[in-house]
């Protein structure tokens, strides 16, 4: 996440406080954000898809004014929570996708899931929609693609509190670097979703 120490939180709860800041500089340090906005602008421009990042709907209380010409968002409060980071259309099917960075070593942790987004994700599933996460291991600079259906049931099998970085490796699709998009990801939804359909494609 981002560097700063603003106050943040829900309605009728205490406030919280966020690693995210509301300046010009949002963008700073989130690697795996930056990369996936890139990429689906790259999948937008050559009508390959229709992703974007969903904004998080946000009711300002404090704004500082460090310059004439600056503010910067020092309090809010999210007015709902949010469902997942992207969504969109991809081969006449709707696509929705949580993108989640971590550094450990060792594994990812259920704790960065939240409860709405389990069960937003399972609404896309039960609707037809394509619903998976994106998980990056930022000391191996490795990204993969897991199945929502997959992660939802260890989620909620209650055992585990996290996935090893073998499991991710063993039952996820790993994402290729590149530098136009910089992440292949929609080449592993094709491997994954869309193999029967168009199963001599070559990308």
């Amino acid at each position: 996440m981002c560097k700063g120490d603003e106050m943040i939180g829900y309605p009728n709860k205490k406030n919280l406080h966020s690693s995210v800041s509301f300046d010009n500089h949002t963008s700073r340090g989130m690697s795996l954000e930056d990369d996936l906005n890139d990429s689906n602008a790259y999948y937008r421009a050559s009508n390959r898809a229709l992703i974007h990042k969903k904004p998080t709907p946000i009711q300002v209380v404090k704004v500082d004014y460090p310059a004439r010409n600056a503010a910067k968002i020092t309090e809010a409060y999210y007015k709902t929570p949010s469902t997942t980071d992207y969504n969109g259309i991809y081969r006449g099917k709707p696509i929705d996708f949580e993108a989640k960075e971590t550094r450990s070593k060792t594994s990812f942790p259920f704790s960065s899931i939240h409860l709405h987004q389990i069960e937003h994700l399972k609404k896309v599933l039960f609707h037809g929609g394509i619903g998976f996460f994106i998980i990056r291991f930022s000391h191996y600079n490795e990204t993969y693609l897991l199945d929502a259906k997959f992660l939802i049931n260890l989620y909620e099998n209650g055992t585990k509190k996290s996935i090893s970085y073998n499991e991710v490796k063993n039952h996820g699709s790993f994402i290729r670097n590149g530098l136009t998009p910089k992440l292949y990801y929609l080449d592993n939804v094709d491997s994954l979703y869309f193999k029967e359909e168009y199963p001599n494609e070559k990308k």
